[in-house]
Protein backbone atom coordinates (compact mmCIF):
# COMPACT_ATOMS: atom_id res chain seq x y z
CA UNK A 1 0.00 0.00 0.00
CA UNK A 2 0.99 3.37 -0.65
CA UNK A 3 2.24 5.14 2.19
CA UNK A 4 0.69 8.95 2.03
CA UNK A 5 2.65 12.10 3.30
CA UNK A 6 1.36 15.71 4.04
CA UNK A 7 3.14 18.72 4.95
CA UNK A 8 2.33 22.16 6.40
CA UNK A 9 4.26 24.88 6.41
CA UNK A 10 4.16 28.09 8.56
CA UNK A 11 6.02 31.38 8.43
CA UNK A 12 8.56 32.47 6.02
CA UNK A 13 9.82 31.47 2.63
CA UNK A 14 12.99 29.82 4.13
CA UNK A 15 10.40 27.64 5.65
CA UNK A 16 8.58 27.00 2.46
CA UNK A 17 11.92 26.37 0.31
CA UNK A 18 13.06 24.07 2.97
CA UNK A 19 9.09 21.97 2.81
CA UNK A 20 9.53 21.61 -0.72
CA UNK A 21 13.50 19.83 -0.20
CA UNK A 22 11.83 17.54 1.93
CA UNK A 23 8.63 17.15 0.22
CA UNK A 24 10.88 16.09 -3.15
CA UNK A 25 13.27 13.80 -1.03
CA UNK A 26 9.96 11.47 -0.29
CA UNK A 27 8.60 11.75 -3.78
CA UNK A 28 12.06 10.56 -4.98
CA UNK A 29 11.43 7.56 -2.38
CA UNK A 30 8.00 7.02 -3.88
CA UNK A 31 5.59 8.28 -1.01
CA UNK A 32 2.62 10.24 -1.89
CA UNK A 33 1.90 13.44 -1.57
CA UNK A 34 -1.86 14.28 -0.02
CA UNK A 35 -3.58 17.87 1.10
CA UNK A 36 -2.71 17.99 4.50
CA UNK A 37 -6.59 18.20 5.48
CA UNK A 38 -6.66 14.48 3.87
CA UNK A 39 -6.06 11.22 5.70
CA UNK A 40 -2.23 10.87 5.46
CA UNK A 41 0.19 8.17 7.33
CA UNK A 42 2.97 10.80 8.07
CA UNK A 43 2.03 14.55 8.84
CA UNK A 44 5.00 16.88 8.77
CA UNK A 45 5.00 20.15 9.97
CA UNK A 46 7.02 22.67 9.51
CA UNK A 47 6.82 25.40 12.52
CA UNK A 48 7.81 29.19 12.85
CA UNK A 49 8.21 30.83 16.22
CA UNK A 50 8.24 34.53 15.14
CA UNK A 51 5.32 35.41 16.96
CA UNK A 52 3.31 34.02 19.80
CA UNK A 53 0.27 33.45 17.62
CA UNK A 54 2.41 31.39 14.92
CA UNK A 55 3.17 29.09 17.94
CA UNK A 56 -0.42 28.81 19.02
CA UNK A 57 -1.45 28.07 15.49
CA UNK A 58 1.58 25.45 15.49
CA UNK A 59 -0.44 23.47 18.46
CA UNK A 60 -3.84 23.46 16.72
CA UNK A 61 -2.36 22.42 13.49
CA UNK A 62 -1.21 19.28 15.51
CA UNK A 63 -3.93 18.61 16.70
CA UNK A 64 -5.85 18.59 13.65
CA UNK A 65 -3.78 16.22 11.89
CA UNK A 66 -3.99 13.84 15.22
CA UNK A 67 -8.01 14.38 14.68
CA UNK A 68 -7.72 13.45 11.41
CA UNK A 69 -5.59 10.33 11.32
CA UNK A 70 -4.94 9.15 15.44
CA UNK A 71 -3.11 6.44 13.94
CA UNK A 72 -0.36 8.71 11.87
CA UNK A 73 2.75 9.63 12.63
CA UNK A 74 3.43 13.30 13.36
CA UNK A 75 6.94 14.67 12.62
CA UNK A 76 7.53 18.32 13.34
CA UNK A 77 10.64 20.55 12.50
CA UNK A 78 11.56 24.06 12.15
CA UNK A 79 11.64 27.18 14.68
CA UNK A 80 9.53 25.93 17.17
CA UNK A 81 10.57 22.97 17.40
CA UNK A 82 14.36 24.60 17.99
CA UNK A 83 13.30 26.61 20.64
CA UNK A 84 10.99 24.76 22.43
CA UNK A 85 10.45 20.63 21.20
CA UNK A 86 10.33 19.21 24.32
CA UNK A 87 6.90 20.81 24.24
CA UNK A 88 6.02 19.84 21.15
CA UNK A 89 6.66 16.58 21.80
CA UNK A 90 4.02 16.02 24.28
CA UNK A 91 1.57 16.86 21.84
CA UNK A 92 -0.88 13.70 20.91
CA UNK A 93 0.47 11.49 17.88
CA UNK A 94 3.60 13.41 17.74
CA UNK A 95 6.94 10.61 17.03
CA UNK A 96 9.64 12.98 16.11
CA UNK A 97 11.25 16.25 16.67
CA UNK A 98 14.12 17.59 15.47
CA UNK A 99 15.25 21.60 14.98
CA UNK A 100 17.27 23.60 12.57
CA UNK A 101 20.07 21.85 12.17
CA UNK A 102 19.64 18.93 10.11
CA UNK A 103 15.62 19.86 9.10
CA UNK A 104 16.43 16.77 6.25
CA UNK A 105 16.39 14.03 9.24
CA UNK A 106 12.45 14.77 8.91
CA UNK A 107 12.69 13.27 5.48
CA UNK A 108 15.27 10.42 6.89
CA UNK A 109 12.54 9.78 9.52
CA UNK A 110 9.43 9.94 7.14
CA UNK A 111 11.02 6.89 5.42
CA UNK A 112 11.66 5.05 7.84
CA UNK A 113 8.57 5.13 9.75
CA UNK A 114 7.41 3.90 5.73
CA UNK A 115 10.00 0.90 5.59
CA UNK A 116 9.11 -0.28 8.98
CA UNK A 117 12.95 0.07 10.15
CA UNK A 118 11.93 2.79 12.83
CA UNK A 119 12.45 0.52 15.96
CA UNK A 120 11.35 3.20 18.66
CA UNK A 121 7.38 4.19 18.51
CA UNK A 122 8.17 6.46 21.94
CA UNK A 123 8.55 10.22 20.76
CA UNK A 124 12.20 11.14 20.10
CA UNK A 125 13.53 14.50 20.14
CA UNK A 126 16.48 15.94 18.03
CA UNK A 127 16.98 19.04 18.73
CA UNK A 128 20.93 20.56 19.03
CA UNK A 129 22.60 24.05 19.64
CA UNK A 130 23.28 25.57 15.97
CA UNK A 131 26.40 27.01 17.01
CA UNK A 132 28.99 26.38 14.88
CA UNK A 133 26.82 25.14 12.22
CA UNK A 134 27.31 24.56 8.29
CA UNK A 135 25.05 25.65 5.68
CA UNK A 136 22.57 22.19 5.59
CA UNK A 137 22.65 21.15 1.64
CA UNK A 138 19.20 20.51 0.37
CA UNK A 139 18.11 21.45 -2.99
CA UNK A 140 14.96 21.31 -4.72
CA UNK A 141 14.58 20.63 -8.16
CA UNK A 142 10.51 21.27 -8.71
CA UNK A 143 8.22 23.89 -7.03
CA UNK A 144 4.29 24.23 -7.56
CA UNK A 145 5.17 27.90 -7.72
CA UNK A 146 5.46 29.56 -11.35
CA UNK A 147 8.39 31.20 -9.70
CA UNK A 148 10.88 29.03 -7.61
CA UNK A 149 12.57 29.94 -4.15
CA UNK A 150 16.28 29.19 -3.76
CA UNK A 151 17.81 29.38 -0.20
CA UNK A 152 21.06 30.95 -0.49
CA UNK A 153 21.39 31.72 3.24
CA UNK A 154 20.30 30.77 6.93
CA UNK A 155 21.17 32.42 10.31
CA UNK A 156 20.67 35.99 11.37
CA UNK A 157 23.15 37.94 14.02
CA UNK A 158 21.65 41.20 14.27
CA UNK A 159 20.20 40.33 17.67
CA UNK A 160 17.46 42.80 17.65
CA UNK A 161 15.35 43.95 21.14
CA UNK A 162 12.39 41.99 20.13
CA UNK A 163 13.36 38.44 17.88
CA UNK A 164 13.49 34.76 18.25
CA UNK A 165 15.35 33.89 15.45
CA UNK A 166 18.95 34.27 16.06
CA UNK A 167 18.25 31.67 18.94
CA UNK A 168 15.83 29.52 16.19
CA UNK A 169 18.27 29.96 13.24
CA UNK A 170 21.61 30.13 14.53
CA UNK A 171 24.54 31.74 13.48
CA UNK A 172 24.95 33.20 9.22
CA UNK A 173 25.64 30.48 7.22
CA UNK A 174 25.71 30.81 3.45
CA UNK A 175 25.16 28.47 0.23
CA UNK A 176 28.59 28.21 -2.19
CA UNK A 177 28.43 30.13 -4.93
CA UNK A 178 28.90 27.47 -7.17
CA UNK A 179 25.81 25.28 -5.33
CA UNK A 180 23.36 28.05 -5.89
CA UNK A 181 24.24 28.60 -9.68
CA UNK A 182 24.05 24.96 -10.41
CA UNK A 183 20.11 24.73 -8.52
CA UNK A 184 19.35 27.74 -10.58
CA UNK A 185 20.73 25.90 -13.83
CA UNK A 186 18.23 22.76 -12.79
CA UNK A 187 14.97 24.82 -11.66
CA UNK A 188 15.96 26.89 -15.20
CA UNK A 189 15.87 23.72 -17.38
CA UNK A 190 12.56 22.73 -15.69
CA UNK A 191 10.89 25.60 -16.98
CA UNK A 192 10.87 28.23 -14.16
CA UNK A 193 11.51 32.11 -15.41
CA UNK A 194 12.07 33.42 -12.63
CA UNK A 195 14.13 32.55 -9.20
CA UNK A 196 13.34 34.62 -5.83
CA UNK A 197 16.79 33.83 -3.16
CA UNK A 198 15.65 33.88 0.08
CA UNK A 199 17.20 33.44 3.21
CA UNK A 200 17.03 34.92 7.02
CA UNK A 201 19.28 38.05 6.34
CA UNK A 202 20.26 37.73 2.69
CA UNK A 203 21.65 40.51 2.69
CA UNK A 204 24.49 38.57 4.60
CA UNK A 205 25.12 36.77 2.25
CA UNK A 206 28.80 35.46 2.02
CA UNK A 207 29.81 36.63 5.21
CA UNK A 208 31.59 33.26 6.20
CA UNK A 209 32.73 32.93 2.52
CA UNK A 210 34.95 34.95 0.24
CA UNK A 211 31.83 35.38 -2.19
CA UNK A 212 28.88 38.41 -1.77
CA UNK A 213 25.90 38.66 -2.60
CA UNK A 214 26.79 41.13 -5.67
CA UNK A 215 29.22 38.20 -7.18
CA UNK A 216 26.33 35.80 -6.58
CA UNK A 217 23.89 37.88 -8.54
CA UNK A 218 26.26 38.29 -11.63
CA UNK A 219 26.42 34.66 -11.60
CA UNK A 220 23.09 34.20 -11.80
CA UNK A 221 22.47 37.45 -14.37
CA UNK A 222 24.56 35.19 -17.22
CA UNK A 223 22.29 32.16 -16.66
CA UNK A 224 20.61 31.47 -19.80
CA UNK A 225 17.19 31.24 -19.69
CA UNK A 226 16.33 32.88 -16.05
CA UNK A 227 14.69 36.01 -17.03
CA UNK A 228 13.98 37.62 -13.80
CA UNK A 229 16.38 37.41 -10.31
CA UNK A 230 14.16 38.48 -7.21
CA UNK A 231 15.72 39.18 -4.10
CA UNK A 232 13.85 38.68 -0.91
CA UNK A 233 13.57 40.39 2.51
CA UNK A 234 16.52 43.22 2.88
CA UNK A 235 17.85 45.14 5.63
CA UNK A 236 17.63 48.72 4.86
CA UNK A 237 20.72 49.69 5.72
CA UNK A 238 22.29 47.57 3.12
CA UNK A 239 20.84 49.46 -0.03
CA UNK A 240 23.18 52.42 0.50
CA UNK A 241 23.77 54.47 -3.04
CA UNK A 242 27.07 52.72 -3.53
CA UNK A 243 25.25 49.47 -3.11
CA UNK A 244 23.02 50.20 -5.31
CA UNK A 245 25.26 51.16 -7.90
CA UNK A 246 26.25 47.39 -7.95
CA UNK A 247 22.85 46.04 -8.17
CA UNK A 248 22.25 48.59 -10.89
CA UNK A 249 24.30 46.45 -13.38
CA UNK A 250 22.57 42.95 -12.96
CA UNK A 251 20.30 42.81 -15.76
CA UNK A 252 18.14 40.54 -14.79
CA UNK A 253 17.46 41.83 -11.35
CA UNK A 254 13.61 42.49 -10.81
CA UNK A 255 13.00 46.25 -9.29
CA UNK A 256 10.69 44.99 -6.42
CA UNK A 257 12.83 45.78 -2.73
CA UNK A 258 10.98 43.72 0.44
CA UNK A 259 12.27 46.54 3.19
CA UNK A 260 12.37 45.07 6.45
CA UNK A 261 11.67 48.41 8.16
CA UNK A 262 9.84 47.16 11.29
CA UNK A 263 8.94 51.31 12.23
CA UNK A 264 9.70 54.65 11.03
CA UNK A 265 10.35 56.35 14.44
CA UNK A 266 13.99 56.77 15.18
CA UNK A 267 13.20 56.12 19.09
CA UNK A 268 11.24 52.91 18.27
CA UNK A 269 14.29 51.75 15.89
CA UNK A 270 16.70 52.93 18.46
CA UNK A 271 15.21 50.38 21.20
CA UNK A 272 14.32 47.51 18.88
CA UNK A 273 18.44 48.00 18.14
CA UNK A 274 17.90 48.39 14.38
CA UNK A 275 20.82 49.40 12.57
CA UNK A 276 19.40 52.23 10.60
CA UNK A 277 17.11 55.59 10.74
CA UNK A 278 14.86 57.47 9.11
CA UNK A 279 16.89 59.36 7.09
CA UNK A 280 19.02 56.70 6.00
CA UNK A 281 16.15 54.61 5.03
CA UNK A 282 14.91 57.50 2.60
CA UNK A 283 18.47 58.25 1.25
CA UNK A 284 18.82 54.66 0.33
CA UNK A 285 14.90 54.33 -1.20
CA UNK A 286 15.93 57.67 -2.99
CA UNK A 287 19.03 55.64 -4.54
CA UNK A 288 17.32 53.13 -5.03
CA UNK A 289 14.43 55.06 -7.11
CA UNK A 290 16.95 56.78 -8.99
CA UNK A 291 18.94 53.49 -10.44
CA UNK A 292 15.46 51.75 -11.00
CA UNK A 293 12.75 53.69 -12.38
CA UNK A 294 10.65 51.19 -12.36
CA UNK A 295 10.84 50.01 -8.54
CA UNK A 296 8.53 48.84 -6.33
CA UNK A 297 9.05 48.36 -2.39
CA UNK A 298 7.39 45.88 0.23
CA UNK A 299 7.94 45.74 3.73
CA UNK A 300 7.31 44.54 6.95
CA UNK A 301 6.41 46.75 10.07
CA UNK A 302 6.01 46.24 13.91
CA UNK A 303 3.53 47.92 15.74
CA UNK A 304 2.82 48.28 19.42
CA UNK A 305 6.45 47.66 20.75
CA UNK A 306 7.21 48.47 24.55
CA UNK A 307 6.92 52.09 24.69
CA UNK A 308 5.77 52.91 21.49
CA UNK A 309 4.10 56.21 22.30
CA UNK A 310 0.98 57.24 19.88
CA UNK A 311 3.23 60.19 18.64
CA UNK A 312 5.64 57.56 17.68
CA UNK A 313 3.36 55.54 16.05
CA UNK A 314 1.91 58.47 14.15
CA UNK A 315 5.53 58.98 13.40
CA UNK A 316 5.77 55.57 11.95
CA UNK A 317 2.12 56.14 10.05
CA UNK A 318 3.61 59.38 8.27
CA UNK A 319 6.87 58.12 7.18
CA UNK A 320 5.91 54.74 6.12
CA UNK A 321 3.21 56.43 3.89
CA UNK A 322 5.44 58.77 2.91
CA UNK A 323 7.48 55.60 0.85
CA UNK A 324 4.79 55.07 -1.26
CA UNK A 325 4.99 50.99 -0.48
CA UNK A 326 3.05 48.68 -3.24
CA UNK A 327 2.24 46.30 0.24
CA UNK A 328 3.40 45.83 3.78
CA UNK A 329 3.38 43.12 6.81
CA UNK A 330 2.00 44.52 9.55
CA UNK A 331 3.03 42.69 13.02
CA UNK A 332 1.25 43.66 16.07
CA UNK A 333 4.38 43.39 18.40
CA UNK A 334 4.35 39.75 20.52
CA UNK A 335 6.26 39.04 23.41
CA UNK A 336 9.08 36.61 22.64
CA UNK A 337 10.56 34.64 25.58
CA UNK A 338 14.46 35.64 25.92
CA UNK A 339 14.61 38.59 23.91
CA UNK A 340 15.54 41.93 25.55
CA UNK A 341 12.00 43.81 24.44
CA UNK A 342 10.17 40.60 26.68
CA UNK A 343 10.89 42.47 29.81
CA UNK A 344 11.02 46.26 28.84
CA UNK A 345 8.68 48.46 30.84
CA UNK A 346 5.54 50.02 28.53
CA UNK A 347 4.10 46.88 27.26
CA UNK A 348 1.14 48.08 25.43
CA UNK A 349 -2.50 46.08 25.71
CA UNK A 350 -3.74 44.11 22.83
CA UNK A 351 -7.01 46.53 21.49
CA UNK A 352 -3.95 49.05 21.30
CA UNK A 353 -2.02 46.90 19.15
CA UNK A 354 -4.79 45.98 17.33
CA UNK A 355 -6.23 49.45 16.67
CA UNK A 356 -2.75 50.80 15.41
CA UNK A 357 -2.55 47.43 12.61
CA UNK A 358 -6.11 48.54 11.39
CA UNK A 359 -4.57 52.35 11.11
CA UNK A 360 -1.55 51.50 9.52
CA UNK A 361 -3.14 49.21 6.92
CA UNK A 362 -5.58 52.46 5.86
CA UNK A 363 -2.16 54.02 5.59
CA UNK A 364 -1.33 51.19 3.38
CA UNK A 365 -4.39 50.95 1.50
CA UNK A 366 -3.65 54.58 0.33
CA UNK A 367 -0.30 54.27 -0.74
CA UNK A 368 -0.86 50.93 -2.58
CA UNK A 369 -3.45 53.18 -4.86
CA UNK A 370 -1.17 55.46 -5.36
CA UNK A 371 1.77 53.19 -6.99
CA UNK A 372 -1.20 51.18 -8.99
CA UNK A 373 -2.19 54.62 -10.06
CA UNK A 374 1.40 55.43 -11.30
CA UNK A 375 1.48 51.94 -13.35
CA UNK A 376 -1.70 53.33 -15.38
CA UNK A 377 -1.17 52.97 -19.15
CA UNK A 378 2.46 51.23 -19.27
CA UNK A 379 3.08 48.30 -21.03
CA UNK A 380 4.69 45.43 -19.14
CA UNK A 381 6.06 41.89 -19.13
CA UNK A 382 3.74 39.99 -16.82
CA UNK A 383 4.78 36.26 -15.55
CA UNK A 384 1.31 34.51 -15.51
CA UNK A 385 1.10 32.46 -12.46
CA UNK A 386 -2.45 31.31 -12.23
CA UNK A 387 -6.28 30.95 -13.54
CA UNK A 388 -8.97 33.06 -11.30
CA UNK A 389 -12.45 33.91 -11.00
CA UNK A 390 -12.12 33.17 -14.96
CA UNK A 391 -9.34 35.58 -15.58
CA UNK A 392 -4.98 34.93 -16.06
CA UNK A 393 -3.14 36.74 -12.81
CA UNK A 394 0.50 37.30 -13.01
CA UNK A 395 2.85 39.90 -11.71
CA UNK A 396 5.27 42.53 -13.28
CA UNK A 397 9.19 42.53 -12.40
CA UNK A 398 7.94 45.34 -10.02
CA UNK A 399 5.81 42.67 -8.13
CA UNK A 400 2.30 44.42 -9.06
CA UNK A 401 -0.15 41.66 -9.62
CA UNK A 402 -2.36 41.96 -12.97
CA UNK A 403 -5.37 40.46 -14.58
CA UNK A 404 -6.32 39.22 -18.01
CA UNK A 405 -8.48 38.18 -20.16
CA UNK A 406 -7.46 34.99 -22.31
CA UNK A 407 -8.56 32.52 -24.80
CA UNK A 408 -6.25 30.02 -23.57
CA UNK A 409 -3.95 29.00 -20.98
CA UNK A 410 -0.92 31.42 -19.83
CA UNK A 411 0.66 29.50 -17.15
CA UNK A 412 4.66 30.45 -17.10
CA UNK A 413 4.54 32.75 -19.97
CA UNK A 414 5.91 35.90 -20.08
CA UNK A 415 3.94 38.13 -22.36
CA UNK A 416 3.67 42.43 -22.45
CA UNK A 417 0.37 43.89 -21.35
CA UNK A 418 -0.77 47.15 -21.34
CA UNK A 419 -2.63 47.97 -18.25
CA UNK A 420 -5.79 49.77 -18.64
CA UNK A 421 -7.50 50.15 -14.69
CA UNK A 422 -7.84 49.38 -11.15
CA UNK A 423 -9.34 46.52 -9.73
CA UNK A 424 -8.82 46.89 -5.92
CA UNK A 425 -5.32 45.64 -5.09
CA UNK A 426 -4.18 44.91 -8.75
CA UNK A 427 -4.63 46.30 -12.26
CA UNK A 428 -5.90 44.94 -15.00
CA UNK A 429 -4.72 44.95 -18.51
CA UNK A 430 -4.83 44.15 -22.27
CA UNK A 431 -2.59 41.64 -23.60
CA UNK A 432 -0.68 43.25 -26.68
CA UNK A 433 0.05 40.00 -28.51
CA UNK A 434 -2.06 36.46 -27.68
Amino acid sequence: MDVKFAIYTLGCKVNQYESEAIAEELLRAGLVQVAFEDSADVYIVNTCSVTAEGERKVRQIIRRANKKNPAADILITGCYAQVDGNRLAELPGVRFVCGNLRKMRAAEVALAIADGSLDSTAPTVEVASLEGADFEKMTIRRSERTRAYLKIEDGCESKCAYCIIPRARGPIRSKPMAEVVEEARALVEAGYKEIVLTGIEISAYGKDLSEKLPDLLRALDNLPGLERIRLGSLDPSLLTPVYTELLKGITHLAPQFHLSLQSGCDRTLNAMRRRYNTAMVRRNVEAIRAAFPDACFTGDVIVGFPGESEADFQSTAAFIGSLDLLDCHIFPYSIRPGTEAATMSGQLPGDVKEARVHALEAVIAESRLRVLSAQMGKTLPVLFEEERDGLWIGRTPSFVEVAVVSPRPLHGEILLVRLTAIDGSHLKGELLHI
